[in-house]
């Protein structure tokens, strides 16, 4: 706004100076008008120009304010107040409500009131009339009262961004906290609280084998053993877990989906005794995907074949991956029974059944699209991911 002002002030003397120095007198007279127009035009150009360098000292030293007003008197006596430079006085109070206040509006305004009235009085022929003489140093009044009224709107303006700006830093450190709590809760149910809950089970069977009547020893040992490799299992699902959350702030650590998906498969497989296939498809190599994007694909697949192998009662699954028309795409199909009919996602939210709710919500946060259902299968049901190749080009949270 400050910088606007002086912007006018510069056009109204450029078109107020060749008058101004017509109707000087030779010599003294028209070497102090000259001096006045090149201080007066430069201080202005200055400060339209670099207003954010030159401002504050304005700010700090109103009476560089009040210099500048005595210099543009000299112009406003020589070229007449009924000249162009006339409407320049108008900036000064405007800019000193601007700067300064209403306090500061209110001394320039009757400063250059002042001078109004006295070089008005001052002329040979001066206009007859009050309104006519008062007309300049009422507006000077006004535009006082105006510079001081946009200050304070500002001045609240800004206070209003502020706090808005601060409002939304608060809602994006929530949201961020909830999306991060979120995705802990997927990463804990998909790998950690499913393997303890395996260890559970298998601590059941173990005490109701310890304690019949007639205690079958290898039994016990097998229970045992269960126990103990579901125990390890978990520990070092847990060990991954932290690896993999301190490994996704590095991505140049990129990983072999296909390599790791095939191994996967196999400690599925070993695991749960249902037999797993892993293939390629398509005919382009994959690229080394960002950490962070391979934990989300991979844990995808893994839930689809551990809710498999827990829900469907199935009697293989087959995995599949590789690159089909740019898309980097995971299949996992089991022969099991498949959905029930009319199966939404917000009826297994509603209902605590999570695992699917996860992999949807994984596969949005790393912007692939996901299908659920039989597919082009006659029976089980197929999880598709589809990951565009350019996505593994670009950071992914």
């Amino acid at each position: 706004m400050c910088r606007q002002v002086f912007g006018f002030r510069l056009a109204m003397i450029a078109l107020a100076t060749p008058t101004a120095l017509v109707n000087a007198h030779d010599g003294l007279p028209t070497r102090l008008v000259g001096a006045a127009v090149v201080v007066t035009f430069m201080t202005s150009y200055l400060l339209f120009r670099d207003w954010e360098r030159f401002g504050p000292l304005l700010l700090r030293h109103p009476t560089l304010l009040a210099a500048d007003t005595l210099f543009g008197a000299l112009l406003l006596i020589s070229a007449g107040p009924t000249s162009t430079l006339a409407y320049v006085s108008v900036c000064t109070p405007l800019l000193a409500g601007l700067v300064y206040g209403w306090r500061g509006a209110a001394v320039f305004a009757s400063l250059q009131a002042l001078l109004l009235l006295l070089i008005h009085a001052a002329q040979e022929n001066p206009v007859p009339g009050i309104a006519e003489s008062a007309l300049l140093p009422g507006l000077c009044v006004i535009a006082g009262a105006v510079g001081s009224s946009l200050r304070n709107l500002m001045l609240r303006f800004g206070a209003a961004t502020q706090a808005l700006t601060t409002v939304q830093a608060r809602l994006a450190v929530t949201e961020a906290v909830s999306a991060e709590r979120a995705r802990l809760a997927r990463e804990m149910h998909d790998s950690v609280a499913k393997t303890l809950h395996g260890v559970a089970l298998a601590a059941d069977g173990l005490t109701g084998s310890a304690g019949a009547d007639r205690m079958d020893p290898a039994l016990v040992r097998q229970q045992a053993a269960l126990v103990a490799r579901s125990a390890r299992r978990a520990a070092a699902e847990s060990r991954e877990l932290l690896a993999d959350l301190r490994r996704e702030s590095d991505p140049s650590q990129a990983t072999d989906v296909l390599v790791e998906l095939a191994a996967r498969t196999r400690d599925f497989s070993a695991r749960t005794g249902l037999p797993a296939v892993y293939r390629p498809t398509g005919g382009h190599a994959v690229p080394p995907v960002p950490p962070a994007v391979a934990r989300q694909l991979l844990t995808i697949a893994s839930e689809a074949m551990e809710n498999a192998h827990r829900h469907a009662e199935p009697t293989r699954v087959d995995v599949r991956a590789g690159v089909h028309s740019g898309l980097l795409r995971i299949s996992v199909h089991d022969d099991g029974r498949g959905l029930p009919p009319g199966t939404t996602l917000e009826q297994l939210r509603r209902a605590g059944h999570f695992g699917l709710v996860g992999m949807v919500e994984r596969a949005a946060s790393v912007g692939a699209r996901i299908r659920i259902g039989r597919g082009s299968h006659p029976q089980g049901t197929e999880v598709r991911l589809e990951l565009p190749l350019a996505a593994l080009t670009t950071p992914t949270a």
